[in-house]
């Protein structure tokens, strides 16, 4: 079939299926005012076609006569990382996972493409218009420091910084407080990093992941025969790291007994295997973390307040991600940097609309959950590019929360106040304001799309209608 003139601001299809009548169907049912639908029955037909085109996205049936399907969508995610392909037919469950597996889009039955087809295709457009917000370069970190132990450039980390270069100059003990996640482990290695004793090691442990009959002899190591199963005599961590520097991570978990002999070592510098009679001397810094409040635990108890004082000479204190939201952006940057180093493949970016999904987002699992789900979501990404709608975020939070999906929040909560829980399946007040708001924000900006979706929070491409029946309304 000709392919219609080649308009630069359209959305260029390609269709492709050996059923004319399906083809003819297609591009009545895809044809709009901002698509261009092009049509062909083999797929060395779009082949050839592609470098002249360059179409935005495109349709083929899985079983084709000569060149598959897959072997098209291989061919056409070869010319193009990001290209959009919507696999459609019956198809068995393996193919479907080495299609999503080599990247496509979407997989679509084909009985379901009268329901299925134009909202996929329509979601497929706006991740295109998404994409365009990509930044053009990445925010780069510098080389070197995908080596360093943290990072951050809010007001509140360059205060930690501060602290660690002061702290890191002597041989004061510090702890270090912080909600679970906020990166502990990572103040204490940059103090020893920049300390006298950087030659020597360092050693972490986290007190709650070894039982307590076993704490002591991880620590301060036992003799041959001095418990059931001790067959040989092992050192302990004091005597490994002689020299360098020991991290006790939840150090609110202590049990008193250990915490005893353990404020030996911190006043002495001396201790004893467990089952030996020798006094053994060491040279060990120690650092702490905890996320409980050592002060309660000292009132109740729980902790020693001789060891509190001990250990909390410098207490550097790392605060939420939530309250620090400006180095999401670049510890979101660093870690796909570490990521890419680590993979083949292109550099992954983000898009401008991801970053904001990011910096909404409150992380109430710290620096960990933002590293994790950037692991998920470059895992799960059919493109070099990450869109809102690839990244995972917790099952309790929307992805991306604007004003208007604050208003279906407001809505189910005022149905549930005015009728004590119970559901009404009908009720459409919010596509009516949805519909309300979009067009009273493109008047308001006289037809400027961009501005009107930045203000609702939505996709440009979410409004062209609005703006197009504006822009009618001007040149009437």
């Amino acid at each position: 079939m000709p392919a219609p003139a080649i308009s630069p601001d359209s959305n260029r299809l390609f269709v492709v299926d050996p059923d004319t009548d399906f083809l003819q169907w297609a591009a009545t049912h895809l044809r709009a005012a901002d698509v261009e639908v092009h049509c062909f029955e083999r797929a060395e037909e779009a082949v050839t076609a592609y470098a002249k085109v360059k179409p935005d996205i495109l349709i083929c049936e899985a079983r084709l006569p000569g060149m598959s399907g897959i072997d098209l969508l291989k061919r056409m995610r070869q010319h193009d990382p990001n290209a959009m392909v919507i696999l459609v037919g019956t198809i068995a469950g393996s193919v479907v996972i080495d299609a999503m597996r080599l990247g496509a889009y979407d997989v679509l039955r084909k009985e379901s493409l009268p329901y299925d087809l134009r909202p996929v295709v329509e979601g497929a457009i706006r991740a295109l218009e998404a994409r365009k917000t990509t930044l053009a370069e990445p925010q780069t970190v510098a080389p070197e420091s995908i080596q360093e132990t943290i990072i951050g450039r809010s007001g509140a980390m360059q205060e930690v910084f501060k602290l660690i270069g002061r702290v890191s100059r002597s041989d004061a003990a510090v702890m270090v407080t912080g909600e679970s996640g906020c990166g502990k482990e990572l103040v204490a290695r940059a103090i020893h990093k920049f300390s006298p004793r950087m030659q020597k090691e360092f050693v972490a442990i986290n007190i709650t992941a070894i039982p307590d009959n076993l704490l002591e002899s991880e620590l301060f190591g036992h003799e041959k025969g001095a418990f059931t199963g001790a067959v040989a005599t092992r050192i302990g961590r004091f005597e490994q790291c002689d020299g360098g520097t020991l991290f006790l991570d939840e150090i609110g978990d202590m049990p008193l007994a250990v915490q005893s002999k353990l404020l030996r070592v911190l006043q002495d510098g001396e201790f004893s295997r467990v089952g030996g009679n020798i006094t053994l001397k060491t040279d060990v810094r120690v650092l702490a973390a905890t996320n409980k409040d050592l002060e309660k635990e000292v009132a109740a108890g729980r902790f020693r307040e001789d060891l509190f004082y001990r250990l909390n000479v410098v207490r550097i204190h790392i605060p939420p991600l939530r309250e620090r939201r400006e180095d999401v952006r670049i510890l979101a940057e660093f870690f796909l940097q570490k990521m890419g180093a680590r993979k083949r493949g292109p550099q992954m970016r983000f898009s401008e609309d991801a970053l904001s999904v990011l910096e909404a987002y409150d992380w109430p699992g710290n620096v960990r959950e933002l590293e994790n789900t950037l692991h998920r979501a470059c895992a799960l990404c059919n493109t070099d590019v990450l869109l809102p709608g690839d990244i995972p975020l917790g099952s309790n939070t929307q992805r991306n929360i604007t004003p208007i999906h604050m208003l279906t929040r407001m809505q189910d909560a005022l149905l549930t106040l005015l009728t004590g829980g119970q559901s009404i399946p009908d009720f459409e007040l919010m596509p009516w304001v949805e519909r309300e708001l979009t067009k009273m924000a493109v008047r308001n900006f006289q037809g400027d799309g961009e501005k009107a979706a930045r203000l609702l929070g939505v996709p440009p491409a979410s409004l062209k209608t609005e703006v197009a029946k504006v822009k009618a309304r001007k040149t009437a």
